[in-house]
């Protein structure tokens, strides 16, 4: 059976040597944030820091630090969640091995909660000022709850089966917050709290919210899963944890999982929003300080013994990595049940996570006769952008199967090749314009607005690659130090971008314009300008995350040959992406030097992480 709450979870680490106790003094200020990320970068244990500066309770990090632990945390189940899974995907393998699947009627009772009367998470209460302070990054707005599990119900279809578990931000304290009285909710677009909350404006009525913290590790991840519409997710944390949920249920209040660390009880205020961040976040950058809801706390309630369990995002690879690889290990083999014709999606980490998708599919339309040509995937990409997040996506690129049975998105380097030395300009590339991206994401036109592309693959090999500079390659005044990024890609160093938010950059216009139809520039179908191609070039991490988190789509991409056709946007050349850093954009996460110090003293020999970093 799955662990009951954090402690045994907890305890259960340390014993399997997964986990280490940080006595000496740290501060949640910076250095308990920079110590989590220098951890994880190494693969290191789970860390439980048992003296956080100013603060009662103690603090867990790196508990997902690697994939390898997360499997561990969810041993018992695992088996039981496959054979579901390929229930979905196979019923048939019902028929086929009945005995195999004996295993999965207890499994799936799991999935009802159980209310109880109360539960170890009443046992006490605190005010929001004695929550362990977390600030990550050094421009953040203020302490945040990293790992929150933010729990709304349907005010028209009140109860746990109509309810949703997210994974949305908290501002603690800082800006024009009330200190223990009000707290900054952030939730992006397209999330389930937004559904709840719109309903609940729109009945005249007050939402209900609370802030789950800890607890057993399965309510974390299934706060972050991408479950199909209909189905809680704390009926799936049961499923994940091996064991019905407990929720304490009191009369007239929402239920509160009865083995949770800690839990805020609030209502978000109908006639407020406040400026909440900034905060660094995932993407690499700061999410800017904009305005949100305001939940008016009445309640912080802790159990006995509570753990406080936090991460740090920024560029990626982060612990919300591991979400993600594990995510994809427990629902990839549904995405062919949920877009028939798709075989695989892989939503890039590195470029963001949103920003870049890459999907293979099936192309059978017009079997017979005439040229092979991207038509079922273009189907199959517009189903892909209106799934949930995925249609978050600015960049989608789509192959067909056919061309290359073997192909696999998630080998990022032969997936490029393999569009690249297939994509004609003229035709593959459809823009949808006016529309939105992630919240997160400052590349677009205002906040949440922005472009996406589809740039869809299929047919013989157009093309060979360079995988070197050609001879006599000259750049116009200004641009500089081309490099190969990766075969058919070449980096460009450009001058710094002046021009705001606007359709098109007359700077970059004059410089697709210089090249002929014969130019050597044009042997790479993929031009990229940058603020310095020599780290663009250096690994394929900075290659994904600068171009794909530094570019809108509709406003950024131009070409050699560019014009209209029908509408329809190509070029005959190079396809260009300006991924300089614009002025409208957010800042990058920087280290703190003096922070960073600290944490190698912890390193150094007689300290706590000595031979771990």
């Amino acid at each position: 059976m799955g662990y009951r709450n954090l402690r045994e979870c907890v305890d259960d680490l340390a014993s399997s040597g997964a986990l280490i106790r940080i006595e000496r003094e740290v501060d949640p200020d910076l250095e308990v944030g920079a110590i989590q990320r220098r951890v994880y970068q190494v693969g290191g244990p789970a860390l439980l820091f048992s003296n956080a500066r100013g603060c009662r309770f103690p603090m867990l990090g790196n508990l997902f630090g690697t994939l390898e632990r997360a499997r561990f945390l969810f041993r018992d189940t695992l088996d039981d969640i496959q054979r579901l899974v390929e229930l979905k995907v196979n019923p048939a393998a019902l028929l086929q091995h009945p005995l195999g699947f004996l295993g999965t009627v207890p499994a799936a009772l799991h999935l009802l909660p159980r209310k109880v009367g109360n539960g170890p998470i009443l046992s006490h209460t605190t005010t929001i000022d004695q929550l362990p302070q977390l600030k990550s990054w050094p421009a953040d707005g203020g302490p945040f709850i990293t790992l929150p599990q933010v729990y709304s119900e349907s005010v028209e279809r009140p109860g746990w089966r109509h309810s949703n578990l997210g994974m949305y931000r908290v501002q603690l304290a800082g800006n024009r917050y009330r200190l223990n009285e009000e707290i900054g909710l952030h939730y992006q677009l397209h999330r389930g709290i937004g559904v709840h909350h719109a309903e609940a404006l729109a009945a005249g009525m007050p939402l209900k919210v609370n802030i789950f913290v800890g607890g057993p590790p399965a309510l974390t991840v299934a706060a972050v899963m991408p479950l199909p519409e209909g189905m809680p997710e704390l009926s799936f944390a049961g499923l994940l944890g091996g064991r019905r949920i407990e929720l304490a249920c009191r009369p007239g209040e929402m239920p509160i999982p009865a083995e949770a660390d800690f839990c805020i009880s609030g209502t978000i205020d109908p006639d407020r929003t406040l400026p909440e961040g900034p905060f660094g976040d995932h993407l690499g950058y700061y999410s800017l300080a904009h305005d949100f809801p305001v939940l008016r706390v009445e309640k912080v309630w802790h159990r006995d013994g509570a753990i406080w369990p936090f991460t740090t995002v920024g560029r990626p690879p982060q612990e919300d990595t591991t979400f993600g690889a594990f995510i994809h290990e427990l629902t990839g083999p549904l995405i062919p049940t949920v877009v028939p014709g798709v075989h695989a999606v892989h939503a890039v980490d590195a470029a963001g996570v949103h920003p870049l998708l890459l999907a293979i599919g099936s192309e059978r339309y017009l079997p017979y006769g005439g040229e092979r040509e991207p038509r079922e995937l273009l189907t199959l990409a517009n189903a892909i952008l209106g799934q949930g997040q995925l249609s978050l996506a600015k960049y989608l690129f789509i192959s067909a199967r056919e061309d290359n049975p073997g192909l696999d998105c998630h080998d990022i380097p032969t997936f490029f090749r393999h569009v690249l030395e297939r994509a004609d300009w003229r035709r593959d590339l459809h823009f949808q314009t006016q529309t939105t991206i992630d919240t997160l994401d400052y590349s677009g036109t205002a906040l949440n607005r922005g472009s996406k592309v589809v740039i869809a693959a299929a047919g013989p090999k157009r093309r060979e690659l360079p995988t070197e500079l050609p001879a006599g390659l000259r750049l116009p005044d200004g641009f500089r130090d081309p490099r190969v990024s990766l075969p058919g890609v070449l980096a460009v160093s450009g001058p710094p971008c002046a021009a705001s938010r606007g359709c098109e950059d007359p700077a970059m216009a004059a410089f697709a314009a210089s090249f002929a139809p014969d130019d050597p520039l044009n042997r790479f179908p993929l031009v990229v300008l940058v603020d310095d191609s020599e780290f663009v070039s250096r690994t394929l991490n900075n290659f994904l995350w600068v171009v794909f988190t530094r570019s809108n789509p509709a406003t950024d991409i131009y070409g050699v040959g560019s014009g209209a056709v029908c509408k329809h946007w190509g070029c005959s050349g190079a396809l260009i992406i300006d991924a300089r850093t614009k002025p409208h954009h957010a800042p990058p996460l920087v280290d703190d030097p003096g922070i960073e110090r600290r944490v190698d003293e912890l390193g150094a020999p007689g300290g706590p992480l000595h031979g771990i970093i």
